[in-house]
């Protein structure tokens, strides 16, 4: 019983200890596996601002469309309209801190903005613009 109270203590402090710079790390050491580029926040921020059109909905739509070209603002869903959290890790602390949940967004995200998966290199060049706000 003492071992497994010790062994639960010893997983929740390495996991509280995360942080979000680490996960980040990790996850574009995985997406530089797959795309041979060097991951650049200038060209997440052009992916983030451009328009695409996944031809299933006429409306044209962007990231910033529901999460503002500012990252430290709240967003707001554009079909919902709810309010979406700022995605700053330098305002909002929770952002950027779970692999899981980063690729659960990236792919309803990915899919519901363009109409496809993003790329691993999409990924890494999104990753550093969010990462540097």
């Amino acid at each position: 019983m003492k071992n497994s109270y010790l062994l639960m203590v010893l997983v929740l402090s390495t996991y509280a200890s995360v942080s979000s710079a680490d996960v980040v790390e990790q996850l574009l050491v995985e997406y530089s596996g797959q795309s041979n580029v060097e991951f650049d926040s200038n060209k997440g921020k052009t992916l983030w601002t451009k328009s695409y059109n996944d031809n299933k909905d006429p409306q044209a739509r962007s990231c910033a469309t529901c999460h503002t070209e500012n990252l430290a603002a709240v967003g707001k869903h554009a079909k919902t309209r709810k309010p979406i959290d700022p995605l700053a890790p330098s305002i909002n602390a929770e952002r950027l801190t779970d692999a899981k949940t980063i690729e659960k967004w990236f792919l309803r995200n990915c899919k519901w903005t363009m109409g496809r998966e993003c790329t691993a290199e999409e990924k890494g060049h999104f990753l550093k613009f969010i990462s540097a706000q």
